[in-house]
């Protein structure tokens, strides 16, 4: 499809369909879903689609901006803008404790990882709290970014009090894994999920643009006894997660 006929505003804009930006954003949307512009194919540059289009270049930037955020375009430091190749999109549950690596194997999905750093540390005042921890006492730490099927989807910060992971090496895939090996394996967790917009560092792990929205996952994990056992501070793609959520209406609000 030749670029004039893409920005060609007599073919989708409207003078009673909404704000400009709207009409723009919807109008590449469709595109890019109909794959008419297919992943790959480089954008103008936003002077020139306000040329072609008779919007401001205000108008052109809030019609790409939520495109970007979504993942529908990637724009790259000396590349320009271009649609970007489709994400499949994972729903995870939340009323399900399980790792990584069962949620993807799940799906039938294959895993993989770079190990960023794993080893034995001094607590931070953070993890001491968190562990009830003494002064003398250490922790196991492991930091990864987490792949599914080729696509780098998490980076995953977790710690242990060594007494219950003696030695980070000996996680290879999945973490529970091992603690079950071990009968440490966490039977509930609490998660604080909230929105977040990537920095650079952890932007580029996981092959997004710098400040898009992600999700920051922090999960403190128990064993049967109540006792903390994990401690993990996880960073999730927001264009390749979904976190779903069953609500059932308690019985007594019933007949409340």
């Amino acid at each position: 499809m030749k670029t004039a006929d893409v920005f060609d505003p007599a073919t989708w804009l409207a003078e009673n369909g909404g704000p400009r930006y709207i009409q723009l954003k919807r109008r590449l949307e469709s595109l890019i879903e109909d794959r008419r512009l297919p992943p790959g194919t480089p954008l103008p540059p936003e002077r020139e689609i306000a040329k072609l289009t008779g919007l401001s270049r205000v108008t052109v930037r809030k019609a790409v901006a939520p495109l970007v955020e979504a993942g529908l375009i990637e724009q790259r430091q000396g590349s320009g803008t271009i649609v970007a190749a489709p994400v499949n999109k994972v729903e995870q549950s939340l009323s399900r404790l399980s790792s990584f690596t069962e949620d993807m194997a799940r799906r039938g999905m294959n895993i993989d990882q770079v190990w960023l750093s794993r080893g034995v540390f001094v607590p931070s005042p953070e993890e001491i709290m968190t562990f009830g921890l003494g002064a003398h006492q250490t922790v196991a730490r492991l930091e990864r970014l987490r792949f599914a099927d080729g696509t780098p989807m998490a980076i995953e910060r977790a710690s242990l009090p060594t007494d219950i992971l003696p030695n980070p090496l000996a996680v290879e895939t999945s973490l529970y894994e091992v603690m079950e090996r071990h009968g440490t394996r966490p039977v509930r967790a609490v998660q604080h999920i909230t929105a977040a917009n990537l920095g650079k560092n952890d932007a580029e792990l996981l092959e997004v643009e710098e400040g898009i929205a992600a999700l920051k996952i922090t999960r403190i994990s128990y064993l049967e006894t109540g006792r903390v056992a994990e401690f993990t501070k996880s960073i999730y793609r927001g264009d390749a997660y979904d976190f779903v959520a069953e609500l059932q209406l308690v019985e007594s609000e019933k007949t409340a």
